[in-house]
């Protein structure tokens, strides 16, 4: 049973770090209709200023440049790339989210080379036993902030007259234009604020037990994706339910690895696109997304 209550728990906390990578694409979805395959760039960008800086000025100011770094960076690829194919079909600007990730990954990775780049953060390898349950504190962070920043962002969206814009774009960004809301800037701020969720997101990837930043923490916005996916990619709810249920699917999947010997080894990597699979076998659209309407 301590087993169980480990692994839900410290599924729960990873899952919430999904949940905010899920929510970057979410935003930026209902901000323009992209799906965008540059967020995995967005968040190494952001690990590798929080880890470059931490020495010299100290953990907590290089999160905040790392945060504002994958801001900036997120802004930056909104307005010289993806504003200039305005209008196009959005399966074009997919595809060239999809060279932004080449291009800007490359760099990151060639700055990097093979080294596992610490990010210097506080709570170390320390972990926490409260009744025979041990949980690293990494993992008690990670919810803790998920959890802040995601109510902190539902609030905004919802009370904030950034958020009015954001919902009055994502339903019709057309009559939204004609009512004065300027698209440009609701893409702008939405690109900047994925970027700083993935930036956030990259800290609780690369603290204990991995040990740091490097090439394959990438890698880990594309377990995200099945999140969003399966959430909804047209809604935010979803982005936090998706992203609990990927969490502690892969938590299940790896801690009781070896009860499911018989489907072979790393089946804790493949579990959340297989729940995602089914999901969308029963429901195309997601567990909370918008369903097109359909004539008949």
């Amino acid at each position: 049973m301590t087993t169980f209550i480990e692994l839900l728990l410290g599924g729960l906390s990873i899952g919430s770090v999904y949940a905010l990578i899920a929510l970057g694409f979410v935003v930026i979805f209902k901000a323009t209709e992209v799906v965008n395959f540059a967020h995995a760039s967005l968040l190494l960008a952001g690990g590798y200023v929080t880890a470059v800086l931490h020495d010299d000025i100290g953990f907590w100011p290089a999160l905040a440049a790392g945060i504002a770094g994958a801001a900036v960076v997120g802004a930056a690829v909104e307005f010289l790339v993806i504003r200039r194919y305005r209008g196009s079909d959005h399966s074009v600007l997919a595809i060239v989210t999809i060279g932004v990730d080449i291009l800007l990954t490359t760099e990151l990775t060639r700055r990097m080379g093979t080294d596992v780049i610490p990010l210097g953060d506080p709570w170390g390898s320390g972990v926490v036993t409260v009744g025979g349950v041990t949980l690293a504190q990494t993992r008690i962070a990670a919810f803790v902030a998920a959890a802040l920043l995601i109510t902190v962002f539902l609030l905004a969206f919802r009370f904030t007259s950034w958020g009015v814009s954001m919902r009055a774009v994502a339903e019709n960004p057309q009559t939204a234009a004609l009512m004065g809301i300027r698209l440009g800037r609701v893409s702008l701020t939405a690109w900047a604020v994925a970027g700083a969720l993935a930036a956030v997101a990259a800290l609780f990837l690369t603290v204990f037990p991995t040990p740091g930043l490097e090439r394959a923490t990438s890698l880990a916005a594309l377990k995200a994706f099945p999140a969003a996916i399966l959430g909804g990619l047209d809604s935010t709810t979803g982005a936090l339910a998706g992203g609990l249920l990927v969490g502690v699917t892969e938590s299940f999947a790896t801690g009781y690895q070896s009860d499911l010997s018989f489907l072979g080894r790393g089946i804790g990597d493949l579990a959340p696109y297989l729940v995602m699979l089914i999901v969308l076998l029963i429901r195309p659209a997601g567990l909370f997304g918008t369903k097109e309407p359909a004539r008949v």
